[in-house]
Formats: C-alpha cells, structure tokens, sequence
C-alpha cells in the first residue's frame, strides 16, 4: 500500500501558474495524494479562483505574506504530522504523470534519506538542467551553492541517483517525522523569509544524522523566477543576507568566526562584478545583506540544539571553489542501506 502523501504548493499571486501547471500536477500517477495550494497573502487574493476551478484541491488562506519560508512553516506546524511524506512544489512547476512515485520509493527504501529531490529541467528548453537545483544542491569549500547540472545540457551524465548536500525548495519531498523528532518541528525558519531556506533545512538534517538523495528517475520543469526575477536587487539581499545567517547556524564554534569573516572578504568581488553589470541597487543590495547579518547576530533567534559537524566532512561539499571545479562533477553516490 501506498504512504499518503501531501504536495503543498504555496503561490503570492502566480495565478497564471496555477491555471498552467495546477492541471498536470492533477494528473499525478500516486494513489493516495493530497494536494494544497496555500494563498500566501495574494493581493487580489485567489483563493477564492482556486477552489472553483479545482475544487479536489485543498485550499488555504493565509491572508498575510509570511514569505517562503513562512508560509510553508505555518503549514507544517499545522499540518505536518497528518502524513508521513510532505513534498513542496514552486507554483512555476511543471510536472510528469510519475514524478513522485520515484521520490516515495527512495525515501521507503533509504530509511537514513529524510529529503529527495527530482531532476530539474528548464521549462522553457527542457534539454538542459534548470538553475535552481538541477541535479542535486552542493556547497563550494567557501560556501557558495551549487548544483549538479546547473548550465548543463542533459545527456545523462547524472542519471544516477546521488548523495547531495541540499534539495531544491522549487521541488522536493521530505519526510515528516524527521522535522518533527529531530528538528523540533522547525522546517523552515521564518527570518530567512525567502532563500537559503531548504539548505538550511538540509543542512540541519545532515547535523542530526539525515542524508539528503537525488533520485534521477523523477523529472520535473521548472519555469524559475516566478517570485523574484534572477538578478533582482531583492533577491540579491536575500541571497547574500541569508548564506551568512546559513554559515553562521551551522558551522561549529571553533569554524565560524574564520570562515564568515573569509565569505564576506570573497563577496566584495561579487559586490563590484554586479555594481558593473547590475548598477549601484544590486551593489547596495550586498553591504545591506552584510549590515543586516551584523544586526542579526548580536540577538540571533533561538533554534534547537543540533550536534557540530565540521565543515570538511559534509557529504555534498565540494573540495574547492567551485570556480575551479571541472564540469561535469563527479557523482557522490548514495550510501543509505536499502530495505
């Protein structure tokens, strides 16, 4: 018998997305799914557009924008016990009859795997890997993401499944009881608002034994940027802000301070490259995101207690900048025992 299972998809307007993609995600090929599409605060609402149109959709109301991170954390603290499996899905998502049947299977399989991502393929040119996930989220030595695939052409290169450091908040599923016992019941936290988030998640999970999978045989296409465009100052800030916070989160004690101190000297050249390309709004968007984390870090909001792990021994870290890494990268294969 199949485990139950949830797909929540939460849209802040979008609804041309939902009239797109809402239809295939219906078609999913699972016996025993609900889906959910969380009114994140939509102004004019479409909550009400939903539920007429697809009236087997649960539908909610949140009539606040309580971001990504949020409004999926609002969810889980309500819902997230009613099932063993959650999967999340960006409304920009395109989907395929047997996209989560695969992803289910590895979590039943993998008993140590606590978050699955799919592959990820562009909407738009659907022979390549889409920027935000792709194959599978990795961590540079200095701590910039990246991905398996991202800027590659698919030609089954990473057809495997894989061992990786995060699963993309555009799609993955995640299981339920280890955000509940091990994380406190924190799936996301809410002062990230919007990215960085699920690297925060996995890398928490990974702190308290998890191991985080790409499973290949789960395709999906993601359109990306439905909420901010790439590039936008926005989420600039966002991005810059929230690697620090992630950094400082999780790095043991005695990595911290060195390691922090090093990624904000290595984002200054990134602050120059996009006051050339993008003008003084996206060079600003960086010393704000560093002003904003020295705030932060004199009151940091509370989190539960995790075991350090250090920096070297994470599975999905690459072993340089990814700058000098050669493409493409060589496949961390999956260690979980199967049952």
């Amino acid at each position: 018998m199949a485990p139950p299972v949830y797909v929540v998809v939460l849209a802040y307007g979008g609804q041309e997305w939902l009239e797109a993609f809402l239809p295939a995600l219906l078609r999913t090929d699972y016996p025993d799914l609900t889906i959910w599409v969380i009114d994140n605060g939509s102004s004019p609402e479409i909550a009400t557009w939903v539920r007429r149109h697809f009236p087997t959709v649960r539908v909610l109301r949140y009539e606040k924008n309580e971001g990504y991170a949020g409004g999926y954390q609002r969810f889980f603290a309500e819902y997230g016990r009613d099932v063993p499996y959650m999967a999340i899905l960006n409304s920009d998502v395109e989907v395929t009859p047997n996209w989560l049947a695969p992803l289910v299977a590895r979590l039943e399989k993998c008993p140590r795997v606590a978050a699955v991502q799919p592959k990820i393929l562009a909407w738009r040119d659907r022979a390549f890997f889409e920027y935000a996930g792709a194959a599978g989220g990795l961590i540079d030595a200095w701590g910039y993401p990246t991905c398996y695939g991202r800027g590659e052409k698919d030609t089954g290169q990473y057809n495997q499944p894989a061992q990786i450091f995060w699963a993309s908040g555009a799609a993955f599923i995640f299981r339920t009881q280890a955000v509940s016992d091990t994380l406190g019941g924190i799936l996301f936290k809410t002062h990230y608002f919007m990215h960085m988030e699920e690297i925060d998640l996995c890398w928490r999970l990974q702190r308290a034994g998890w191991e985080i999978a790409y499973e290949p045989q789960s395709v999906v296409f993601h359109v990306g940027g439905a909420s901010l465009a790439q590039g936008h100052p926005r989420k600039v800030y966002y991005n810059f802000r929230n690697s620090l916070y992630l950094l400082w989160e999780n790095l043991p004690k005695s990595e911290r301070w060195w390691r922090v101190l090093w990624r904000m000297l290595l984002d200054l050249p990134a602050a120059f490259y996009l006051l050339l390309k993008g003008g003084y709004l996206h060079f600003w968007a960086v010393v704000q995101a560093h002003q904003d984390f020295w705030r932060y870090r004199r009151k940091p909001p509370a989190s539960t207690s995790l075991p350090d792990v250090s920096y070297a021994s994470l599975r999905g870290r690459l072993p340089k900048p990814q700058f000098f890494m050669k493409r493409p990268y060589r496949i961390q294969p999956l260690r979980c025992g199967e049952k």
